[in-house]
Order: C-alpha cells, then sequence, then structure tokens
C-alpha cells in the first residue's frame, strides 16, 4: 500500500492537471494581490441608491426625511466609498511592476485630475449666476458624464467590455437625470445609477467564478 502511493505521488501530472493547478494558482494569487472589484462596483452602487434615493425623499413633495440630515448622510457614505476606492487602487497596485503599474497610476491620478477642472468649471459657472434650480443638473450631469467617460477609459485599457459597458450606461444615466428635471433627477441617479452597479457587481462575480 505504501508503495503503491508513492508511485502515485511521483507520477507525472497530466496536461489536464497542470492546466487544473495553474489555474488554481493564479487564482489564488489574484486574490492575494487585491479586493474583488465585484465587493468595489457593490460599494459604489449601494451608496448611490441610498445617498442619493435619501436626497430625493427629502425633496417636496415627499419630504420624508430633513434636506440636512439627507445630504450628511450621503456625504459619509460617499466620503466611505471614495476612501474604500483608494485602498482598492494601493491593493490592487501591489506587486504589480512594469508597464501596467504605470497605466493603472496614470488611470487612477486622471479621475483626481478630471474631477479636479470639473469642480472649478463648476464652481466657476455659479459665481457667475446659474440659476440655483440649475445647480443640481449641473452636478448631477456633468460628474455622470466623467465618470461614464472614464469608466470607459478604463474599458479600452484594460480590454473590459463589462467596464466598458457600464460607462456607456453611466453616460446615458447623466443624460437621464437632467432630462428628468429636479429632484427626479435624483430618482433616476439613485435607481438607474445605483442599479446599474449592482448589476455590474453581480455579473462580474458570476463571470468570475
Amino acid at each position: 500500500m505504501v508503495e503503491h502511493e508513492r508511485d502515485d505521488d511521483a507520477r507525472p501530472m497530466t496536461p489536464e492537471e497542470s492546466l487544473a493547478l495553474i489555474a488554481k494558482q493564479a487564482e489564488e494569487t489574484r486574490r492575494g494581490i487585491g479586493p474583488n472589484p465585484a465587493v468595489l462596483l457593490a460599494v459604489w452602487g449601494l451608496v448611490w441608491l441610498l445617498g442619493f434615493g435619501l436626497i430625493y425623499l427629502s425633496a417636496p413633495p415627499t419630504s420624508l426625511t430633513p434636506l440636512w440630515l439627507a445630504g450628511a448622510l450621503a456625504v459619509v457614505a460617499f466620503a466611505g466609498a471614495i476612501a474604500y476606492s483608494a485602498i482598492y487602487g494601493i491593493r490592487s497596485g501591489r506587486g504589480v511592476r512594469g508597464p501596467s503599474r504605470l497605466v493603472g497610476a496614470m488611470y487612477g491620478w486622471s479621475w483626481m485630475i478630471a474631477f479636479g477642472g470639473l469642480t472649478v468649471v463648476n464652481t466657476a459657472l455659479i459665481r457667475l449666476g446659474l440659476d440655483s434650480e440649475l445647480i443640481p443638473l449641473l452636478w448631477s450631469g456633468t460628474s455622470l458624464i466623467l465618470t461614464g467617460l472614464m469608466y470607459l477609459a478604463g474599458g479600452m485599457l484594460w480590454q473590459s467590455k463589462l467596464q466598458y459597458g457600464l460607462g456607456v450606461w453611466i453616460i446615458a444615466c447623466g443624460a437621464a437625470s437632467v432630462l428628468a428635471g429636479g429632484p427626479h433627477n435624483f430618482l433616476v441617479l439613485s435607481l438607474a445609477g445605483g442599479g446599474g452597479f449592482l448589476v455590474a457587481s453581480l455579473v462580474f462575480l458570476v463571470r468570475s467564478r
């Protein structure tokens, strides 16, 4: 019996067994390098769903919650999501070297540069006398268009159809939010925008398994 077990341990692996072992080790390495992107997408989906949903419920005619409370909770939720995204980016880049690391770093900084410029432009338009009723539409529309473009760029860089498709959906949500007008734009952001992130998270999770 002992000799038989030793013969089994010493025999060379078949090509199928070798491929299975390589796939298993690759999956373990992927999980060790960084968190699951499905979790990141789910976090943003919940933040959009709850954050923008609370703001919509605080506006007339519903006014179910005080506006200051809804705004404060939304700010805290988005701040938490941004912090988690930063941690995700750092962990994802751990152990990566060469051009891939440079591309990832440049893509990460592009988010900050793009939204920094967007903030300056929108703030300047508000100071020039933009109608107060149009301010929420300005921020929601331009922010989603920019976010969608960044996802399109990410989809092209990493050849991810899922990320590219999410970018298309976010751009469509941005346009729809402006067409819906206030305060219904927040309902569009909550249900369509947040729902889009959650669906993408579910699709990514199913495909990865």
